[in-house]
């Protein structure tokens, strides 16, 4: 019996014919069951009592096998009322709300764009967003090294236009991580921040910095999307000798932890935002981490709001980060996003540390 319904539940998920008609029997029975019981006793059941099967239909079932279903719990709601003698004023109050009902449910349920049922969808919609967000954990690194990154939309969605592509080398001596800030906010940025997720998690580690750059350009201006351009910044990290490079797209500059000034150092890469022109230029910058120093990298949600421009916040960030650095930079991502005033857009940093 276990494994029967394991099926069934199975082949449900995968919204099969069969298993939408193993769903639909079983609701249709719950249904034969109340109109057993409103015959015998209408008070037990009222004509009420069918709006349980019809909304276990509108979560389970897909657009025609709902159909279906609301013929025959039509159909019953009728004879349970006309069983009962005359019409009255409630009776027919009953009946009126119960069409209008049925209207709804058929309505939102033709909307359904996928072809599932809405937790069906949304499933899907949350599994494909959790495949591609498992690019964004960091590989656990060698001894000496530690990353930290914290991430936090703007409406409290889960889905968000901010989001962080990395891949470890085999030898795992070369770290490549690439931080990115899609167009927009919210559930639209969302949707374009997932299919851009999927085009980088392919090329990491596969194209030079300024090859994944341009392939990813390219892919934009592709899309033909309203407001289709994205920032973004990638780092490689040699981990044997802390060598890095950064190169920026129209992102807001990465800063480095110099631990011997005790100061956050603004890097000078710059460049222009990717899908916006066919042929965009970047200038890359080198350096090295000794032991005690950091990078951090952060989205503009973090440093620009409506009373702050983006200069100012990031002098801002300079100095609240500095003690936070100076301490440790435990826990650092998370500490700094709590110091960020609410805003209208998606917020995230990363850091990565040569430990002392």
């Amino acid at each position: 019996m276990r494994e029967y319904v394991n099926d069934t539940v199975v082949r449900w998920r995968s919204g099969t014919r069969e298993g939408q008609l193993t769903v639909l029997a079983a609701i249709v029975g719950v249904d034969v069951a109340f109109l057993a019981i409103s015959l015998y006793d209408y008070n037990r059941m009222p004509i009420s009592g069918f709006y349980v099967p019809l909304l276990l239909g509108m979560l389970l079932l897909r657009f025609w096998p709902l159909v279906t279903l609301v013929s025959i719990t039509t159909v019953f709601g009728a004879i349970t009322v006309v069983a009962q003698g005359p019409l009255t004023t409630a009776r027919t109050t009953s009946i009126l709300l119960m069409v209008c009902s049925i209207s709804l449910i058929l309505y939102q349920a033709s909307r359904q764009r996928s072809g599932l049922p809405g937790p069906l969808g949304q499933a899907m919609l949350v599994d494909l967003r959790d495949r591609l967000q498992s690019q964004s954990t960091i590989p656990d690194l060698p001894t000496g090294w530690r990353s930290q990154s914290a991430m936090k939309t703007a409406s409290g969605i889960n889905f968000a236009g901010d989001f962080l592509v990395a891949n470890l080398s085999k030898d795992q001596r070369r770290l490549e991580m690439v931080l990115v800030d899609v167009c927009g906010k919210g559930v639209g940025a969302g949707s374009q921040s997932l299919q851009f997720a999927g085009a980088l998690g392919g090329l990491i580690g596969a194209l030079p910095p300024v090859g994944l750059f341009g392939a990813a350009n390219d892919f934009l201006l592709r899309q033909r999307w309203d407001d289709g351009f994205a920032t973004a910044v990638h780092v490689l990290v040699d981990l044997e000798s802390g060598e890095y490079s950064i190169l920026n797209a129209g992102h807001p500059p990465a800063m480095r932890w110099d631990a011997v000034a005790g100061e956050w150092v603004i890097d000078g890469a710059r460049g222009l935002a990717l899908g916006i022109d066919e042929r965009p230029e970047f200038h890359q910058t080198t350096g090295r981490l000794d032991h005690g120093d950091a990078l951090m990298f952060y989205t503009d949600g973090v440093v620009e709001s409506r009373t702050r421009d983006i200069g100012a916040g990031i002098e801002w960030l300079r100095e609240v980060a500095r003690p936070i650095a100076a301490a440790g930079l435990d826990n650092a991502p998370r500490r700094l996003l709590a110091l960020v005033a609410e805003g209208g857009d998606d917020r995230a940093v990363l850091i990565i540390e040569r430990r002392a």
